[in-house]
């Protein structure tokens, strides 16, 4: 599992790349309320905006962590967007083609993030 700035984590599952928020972003959102996905077949890059998250203390954004498509999204988690508070490393968000996944060589490993959050 590799860890991005913006405390996504990113988890290769055969020749995808799946995104999901840590817990250190899920601890300080607070009570999710809202998540908005992504339409399937969506081509992003690197920094767009995938995914809003809405909680009783703010919005905030999930951001592609590369240039990619997206083929798969978590549905249960806009059925139920608390799912997330939850299990932060459990549930991911998104799917994506990428070209290359050794593109996630360039992301933090646990370490570096445990150091990067303090």
């Amino acid at each position: 599992m590799k860890f991005t700035k913006e405390h996504e984590w990113l988890r290769v599952e055969g020749d995808l790349l799946v995104v999901g928020i840590t817990e250190h972003a899920a601890e300080a959102l607070g009570d999710v309320v809202f998540i908005e996905l992504p339409e399937l077949e969506t081509q992003v890059a690197a920094g767009d905006e995938v995914c809003v998250i809405e909680s009783v203390k703010a919005a905030s954004d999930i951001l592609a962590p590369v240039d990619g498509e997206i083929v798969a999204v978590n549905d249960r988690l806009a059925e139920n967007p608390g799912l997330v508070n939850e299990d932060p490393l459990g549930y991911w968000f998104f799917k994506m083609k990428v070209e290359d996944l050794g593109v996630i060589d360039q992301f933090m490993d646990e370490d570096e993030y445990k150091e990067l959050i303090g």
